[in-house]
């Protein structure tokens, strides 16, 4: 992680399919593209890689957050269950479509905790909604009994978890729709893109309806297609998904490479009194974007993560970070936007100003995640372990 370290010939090859037509627009222009269709490729491609009958490329991660939950049937008013700690795009897609972000505690799975999830639910609950983190995944089959029992949705922010499994079924796959973001920084790139993955054929034909303005698809052209219902422009370009297609063929390389390099990391670490480890559902699942590990209490985690970055490895203290746990989203919890709330929404975040979540503070305050990267050969994996291990047993 990510997929840009290694672009190569690959990559320009598929963007020179569709500069030499000169249309990048996904739809229409059916003669001059000279039959060059690839975000269609890329579709198919992720339908046969991720064994799901559908997939609705997007113009990003949030918008195809955005896309399955309209496409769901999420909207105003409605409840969904997501976690403290995620990316800002998840509570924004939420916002998106006028629903209400209801967030509950992770626990050492850095994902939902389904006793926190099964608290939470209440009349107006509609989905939940796990944010698989840092390429690992949440206890699945504790969240669908959940959804099961009380007729719930499950929807499977996976934008950080592509190529990631839970026994055997790809993350994103397993809920009534599930979403990858492709941007610059993921495993698989785009530059800018996402995707909506599901086996329902009415949620996909929503999505490629709401993605595009409400066409239908169904005319012999852009100008005769009907538009049943309102959508948005969530496109992907052509040159977008042109780097996309390359990519999602070099996924199993990256895979074994990020994995490798995890186990590196990991194994310096392991037998240091004081540390230990994410806990993984299905640990031959994992990702392996990201090597996530607990120390003993916060001030620790603190001066751990400042003499791993002295050292000259990434290190993301999550507890001070502003984009990814709720701690610092100083935006969402005094609810400041440009267009305001209808009063339904409203009331449930001005909760949000006074709201504290201990059960995920003493997670995340002592949390620490390092980047695994592609591009590292064997001189340089060990020299950053080595380094890894001092900065850490150095606070210890």
């Amino acid at each position: 992680m990510p997929g840009y370290e290694l672009f190569d010939d690959a990559e320009k090859k598929e963007v020179m399919d569709v500069l030499e037509t000169g249309i990048y627009m996904r739809y229409g222009f059916d003669g001059p593209r000279n039959n060059v269709w690839k975000a269609k490729e890329l579709e198919q491609a992720l339908t046969e890689r991720f064994d799901v009958k559908y997939a609705q490329l997007t113009s990003s991660g949030t918008t195809a957050l955005s896309t399955a939950m309209a496409a769901l049937g999420i909207g105003y008013g409605d409840e969904v269950i997501m976690p403290t700690f995620t990316f800002v795009a998840s509570f924004e897609a939420v916002l998106s479509v006028g629903a209400i972000p209801v967030l509950v505690d992770v626990d050492d799975t850095l994902t939902l905790d389904p006793a926190a999830v099964k608290a939470a639910i209440t009349p107006k609950t509609k989905v939940v909604m796990p944010v698989h983190m840092c390429g690992g995944m949440a206890d699945l089959d504790a969240l669908k009994a959940i959804c099961k029992e009380h007729n719930l949705l499950l929807l499977e922010d996976a934008c950080q978890a592509i190529g990631a499994t839970y026994k055997g079924q790809a993350l994103g796959s397993i809920g009534n729709a599930g979403t990858f973001s492709f941007d610059f920084v993921k495993t698989v790139t785009c530059a800018e893109g996402g995707v909506v993955l599901t086996n329902s054929e009415d949620v996909y034909t929503k999505c490629d309806g709401y993605t595009d303005h409400g066409h239908d698809h169904l005319g012999v052209d852009r100008g005769a297609d009907l538009h049943p219902f309102l959508g948005y422009n969530y496109r992907i370009s052509e040159l977008h998904a042109a780097v996309g297609l390359a990519q999602i063929r070099k996924l199993d390389k990256f895979l074994e490479i990020q994995r490798n390099n995890k186990q590196v990391l990991k194994a310096a670490l392991e037998g240091i009194p004081g540390v230990t480890f994410r806990r993984l559902p299905d640990p031959k699942g994992d990702a392996a974007t990201f090597l996530s590990f607990f120390l003993p209490d916060a001030e620790k985690a603190a001066a751990a993560a400042a003499a791993i970055k002295a050292a000259g490895i990434p290190a993301f203290y999550w507890f001070d970070n502003n984009w990814h746990y709720v701690r610092k989203w100083n935006h969402f919890t005094n609810g400041v936007s440009l267009t305001g709330f209808g009063p339904e929404v409203k009331a449930v975040m001005d909760t949000y100003k006074t709201k504290q979540f201990p059960a995920s503070d003493a997670i995340i305050s002592r949390t620490i995640s390092t980047p695994i990267n592609l591009a590292w050969d064997e001189k340089e994996l060990e020299a950053r372990a080595q380094k890894l291990a001092k900065a850490v047993k150095s606070v210890l």
